[in-house]
């Protein structure tokens, strides 16, 4: 398998990043390359940590060189990184930052150091085909790191695929002259293959910062030269619009992380001049397919990427993915219809289908359509655990500071079926989006509890009792049954979930009051109320039941710590 150039074929006297409104050469790039490779350790993996897009550049393909893998965390919480360090291995994070704390991780910082004065004649270096090149980590709902390994291969094949098509729809032969200028963490698959790597393997330039604010995205996109494109995702694109801030004119629009509304799409299209192009893909295919939704609904791939449905014994379709770059044939975990096996159409996340009253709908259908009501600046509808009169009913958070809850239940009404418009409107000032803009479940689950249980509304929880729990070893041979200390302990854990109810009841809790009324026997499930009191007490009532059935009572108050 022959090796494959760090950088596509390219004048390396032109401009590859800009940093500050200065270009950098990739001449001048292929210099800090070759002056950093020999500070980082032998034996890696590396831990990426650098957050200016062109430190980053210079680590990867310093490690490139060097042969080392590089690990792309989606934070750089404390845990995260702990979870990287491989035993017996040599872990070892770059950072660009002298405050970037790594703690108990040997780290290399990256300085950025003026210029070489004369970077001669550099040799484009060739790195293995086959080499691990990276290794991107996502959170997802349970906040464990999961890799997915990517070759070198896997990474130009993905790139010289986007390449293609967007030189294609730009009218362009290549992509050579257009700068990057991306809102998006570098170290996530769409911000990695959209900027810098789209830069490196495709001929463009990419602006090293990360701008957020809608005034900071605007002067980033004005300190570079046209043809230039935004590199951004739905919430990022629709604060940015909703300010008011005057942009520059812009050639590209790329979007992704989620499904952009063809009203944003056109507002976009209208506010910059440019054409928006939604990319579609995972962090274990890479990007598959592309849209452009102001034109059409459905999604093609690039290449000779084709699709299927696979079907299981229990009835159950998904989607698998396959050719081109792609090594090996991957599932994605979204419904789609399919066209034919280059073209669909995405109906929704496989996980977020949801039933109400007998219904079907899925949570990103009605996001979409939370998020279309003028007035709302961000929302997401939440499904709780509890059941009201035998029917789970959706909980509608939005950031409207100008829309009361009738009015958003009443625009919800002409859009969706009577049994998906929410019963309850909560206000909020932000969510806890990462810095893609995505929303994890288990953030919204948290910050879901946290706000119905700061205005005193009571919280349900449903828990599962293991069968093979120990303590019905000894509880009792023949009717095991779960003791009323580990069932009390059940609520408390409950409790600690809810950080407003933590707040309330403070670090050491007092039992003020608990009675056991039916047994709780192995498998069972337990549907646990926690009701916040009134007054001064700020004390806490609990029920659990069993079955339908109230298994014990209770009461906790503050401690003397609290």
């Amino acid at each position: 398998m022959s090796p494959i150039s760090l950088l596509s074929d390219r004048d390396l006297d032109a401009p590859l990043a800009w940093r500050h409104g200065v270009p950098v050469s990739a001449r001048q790039f292929l210099a800090d390359v070759v002056r950093f490779a020999p500070e980082l350790e032998a034996g890696g993996p590396v831990i990426n940590l650098c957050v200016d897009r062109y430190a980053f550049a210079v680590s990867l393909a310093a490690a490139l060189v060097r042969g080392e893998t590089s690990l792309l965390p989606p934070d750089a919480r404390p845990d995260t990184l702990a979870r990287l360090v491989e035993a017996g291995g040599h872990t070892f994070a770059i950072v660009d930052a002298e405050q970037a704390e790594t703690p108990g991780l040997p780290r290399i910082l990256i300085e950025n150091r003026p210029p070489v004065a004369d970077a001669g004649e550099q040799p484009v270096p060739e790195i293995a085909a086959d080499l691990h090149a990276v290794s991107l980590l996502t959170s997802g709902s349970t906040g464990t790191p999961q890799p997915h390994a990517k070759s070198w291969q896997t990474l130009v094949g993905d790139v010289a695929a986007a390449v293609g098509r967007l030189s294609g729809l730009l009218g362009r032969s290549s992509l050579s002259g257009l700068t990057l200028v991306a809102t998006v963490p570098v170290q996530h698959s769409y911000g990695l293959e959209s900027s810098v790597l789209l830069a490196m393997l495709g001929g463009a330039a990419f602006d090293s910062g990360r701008p957020f604010f809608p005034a900071d995205v605007a002067a980033a996109l004005a300190s570079v030269p046209q043809p230039r494109a935004l590199v951004t995702t739905p919430f990022h694109l629709k604060t940015l619009l909703l300010s008011g801030v005057a942009l520059p004119p812009v050639d590209l629009i790329l979007s992704a992380t989620a499904p952009l509304s063809p009203q944003l799409a056109a507002q976009a299209e209208q506010a910059t001049g440019g054409m928006l192009i939604e990319i579609y893909g995972s962090t274990e295919s890479g990007q598959v397919a592309t849209r452009r939704p102001t034109q059409s609904e459905i999604w093609e791939t690039f290449g000779q990427i084709r699709v299927h449905a696979e079907h299981d014994a229990e009835g159950g379709e998904r989607f698998i993915f396959e050719g081109d770059f792609i090594p090996e044939p991957t599932p994605l975990a979204d419904v789609l219809e399919l066209v034919d096996e280059r073209r669909f159409r995405l109906l929704g996340r496989a996980n977020d289908l949801i039933h109400v009253a007998g219904r079907r709908s899925s949570l990103g259908y009605l996001n979409h359509h939370l998020n279309s009501i003028p007035g709302v600046v961000d929302g997401a509808f939440w499904l709780p655990d509890d059941v009201t009169d035998g029917v789970v009913r959706p909980v509608a958070f939005v950031v409207a500071p100008t829309l009361d809850a009738h009015a958003i239940i009443a625009a919800l009404r002409e859009r969706l079926e009577a049994v998906f418009v929410p019963r309850r409107v909560v206000h909020v000032t932000a969510f806890p989006r990462e810095g893609t803009g995505k929303l994890t479940a288990r953030a919204l689950r948290e910050f879901a509890l946290a706000q119905l249980a700061s205005d005193g509304t009571p919280v349900q929880l449903t828990h599962e009792v293991p069968a093979d729990h120990p303590a019905f070893a000894g509880h009792f041979p023949g009717q095991p049954l779960l003791p009323g200390a580990l069932l009390l302990s059940e609520v408390l854990e409950a409790v600690q979930g809810v950080p407003a109810l933590a707040a309330r009841l403070g670090a050491q809790p007092t039992l003020a009051a608990a009675k056991f009324l039916a047994p709780v026997r192995p498998g069972s499930t337990l549907v646990i109320d926690l009701i916040p009191e009134t007054g001064a007490s700020r004390g806490l009532r609990f029920e659990v039941r069993s079955s339908g059935v109230l298994a014990a009572s209770g009461r906790w108050t503050p401690g003397s710590a609290a």
